[in-house]
This record gives C-alpha cells, sequence and structure tokens, in this order.
C-alpha cells in the first residue's frame, strides 16, 4: 500500500489505492427513493428483468439498500425513512427524473413491465429519431422510458419530425405528456 508522509510531522499517513467507480458500476447509478422498497425489488424484477445483488433490511422489514442489476447497469433503492432528506415520487406525486431502458425486444421489455402493474403514459411508438420509443410510471411513482433502434425510412422519418414540430409549434405535445406533468 502506498504512503504519504506529512511535511515536517515525520508522521505516516496511510492511503488506499481503489478504484474510483467499484466493479460493475457505471460512472453514474440511479439511487432511487422508495415506499415499499423490498415490493420495489420484487416489482423490478418482474417487470425489467433485474438481478438482485443486494437487500439489506431493518428488523421491521424496511429496505435500507437494495441494489439491483438491469442490463449491465446497477440500480440502487431503498425506503424513505424519518429526517431523510429524500423522498419518494409516491409521496410528493411528482418526479423530475425519468428513467431509460435500452432493449434489444422493445415490445416484450413493454409487455412484461405493463403485466407487472405499470402505468402506459406514452404509448410504444415508432419516433422520428429512430427508436420505437414509450413511457411507463411504475407503481412506486417512478418514471420509465423504454425504447429500442428502429430502421425507418429516411422520407418516413423526416414526415413525423415535421409533424412533431408542427404540434410544438402549436404549443402542444406530440407525444401526449400526460396531464399532471408541468409542462
Amino acid at each position: 500500500m502506498p504512503t504519504a508522509r506529512r511535511k515536517g510531522k515525520g508522521r505516516r499517513r496511510t492511503t488506499r489505492t481503489a478504484p474510483a467507480i467499484p466493479r460493475g458500476f457505471r460512472t453514474i447509478t440511479p439511487s432511487l427513493a422508495v415506499v415499499g422498497g423490498v415490493a420495489a425489488m420484487e416489482f423490478y424484477q418482474k417487470a425489467f428483468g433485474a438481478k438482485e445483488l443486494l437487500r439489506q433490511v431493518t428488523p421491521s422489514g424496511k429496505l435500507v439498500h437494495g441494489r439491483l442489476r438491469i442490463g449491465d447497469s446497477i440500480l440502487l433503492l431503498s425506503d424513505v425513512f424519518r429526517g431523510s432528506d429524500r423522498s419518494a415520487p409516491s409521496t410528493v406525486e411528482t418526479t423530475t427524473v425519468t428513467l431509460h431502458i435500452y432493449s434489444n425486444d422493445v415490445e416484450k421489455l413493454w409487455n412484461r413491465a405493463v403485466d407487472a402493474g405499470a402505468k402506459v403514459t406514452m404509448p410504444l411508438a415508432d419516433m422520428y429519431w429512430g427508436e420505437r420509443y414509450g413511457h411507463l410510471v411504475d407503481p412506486f411513482g417512478h418514471h420509465w422510458s423504454l425504447s429500442m433502434p428502429i430502421r425507418m425510412p429516411k422520407a418516413l422519418r423526416e414526415a413525423k419530425r415535421l409533424e412533431s414540430m408542427r404540434a410544438f409549434a402549436k404549443g402542444e405535445d406530440p407525444d401526449k405528456v400526460p396531464a399532471f406533468t408541468d409542462i
């Protein structure tokens, strides 16, 4: 282990060298606050095929720390505890974050999530940027978008883009954002 020496003190301080990002993690790792953490872990396993990596619960069953893998990414989550600076979307009735999942078979993942209890807020559709894309809200208030790249003729892609821009110009949202948003 490398050591560092303080100038003028003669004492040695030991420092550990470890990777800045632990193995399996990415640079940014979402951490969700929920009400019903254990149920949320089970929902994400059922809806998105998440694999449970770690579950730490209190004696009363509240989730202190949960760790799941969805595809090649890790998702952290925990229950909200009294005195915490975190709030769950289900208690504040909104969220400012959407979690996005790319899939090789978005229809299958979509149906799996809906069958598990996710609510559709924007149906899957072929979008002008070349993805089959849609929005869901999970039973815990978190927003998800699911998509996969698709091939689309240039003329169709341009027609869809122009249609969307016309809707934006009229002050409409071409993606039919739900009424509870602040747009």
